[in-house]
């Protein structure tokens, strides 16, 4: 990280995910970690719920019981 708090994407990592700059992505917080997770068009998401599993989605912490 920066001293600007900015962090690099590996180029391998970028290619996988046809990230460009100026992309946005969200931060998600979970415990020790950030998840950063790319935002796309809204056609892309077309589908999208079908295929989604609910397995992992939230740590039981997150959870109301």
């Amino acid at each position: 990280m920066s001293s600007k708090f900015q962090i690099v994407i590996p180029k391998k990592t970028r290619g996988d995910l046809n990230l460009k700059a100026g992309q946005k992505l969200v931060v998600i917080e979970k415990g020790n970690s950030i998840e950063l997770v790319k935002i796309g068009p809204l056609k892309e998401a077309k589908g999208l719920i079908r295929k989604t599993s609910t397995k992992d989605l939230r740590d039981h912490s997150e959870r109301f019981d």
